[in-house]
């Protein structure tokens, strides 16, 4: 069974939520990127409740 995916449907709720949450998802993205390496990321969730509240304020 082929599944065809529409990737402009995929990405649209990024593409149409606000600047503040799309400047969430990049940090996110970034921090995540940062440490794909580690074995084991420790404090991921800090890190990301953190950009939330940077970004909120």
């Amino acid at each position: 069974m082929k599944i065809n995916v529409d990737v402009q449907k995929v990405q649209e709720p990024i593409t149409s939520a606000s600047s503040e949450v799309q400047e969430i998802i990049a940090q996110v993205l970034k921090l995540e990127k940062e440490k794909l390496y580690q074995r084991s990321p420790r404090n991921i969730n800090d890190d990301i409740l953190k950009i939330i509240k940077e970004v909120i304020q």
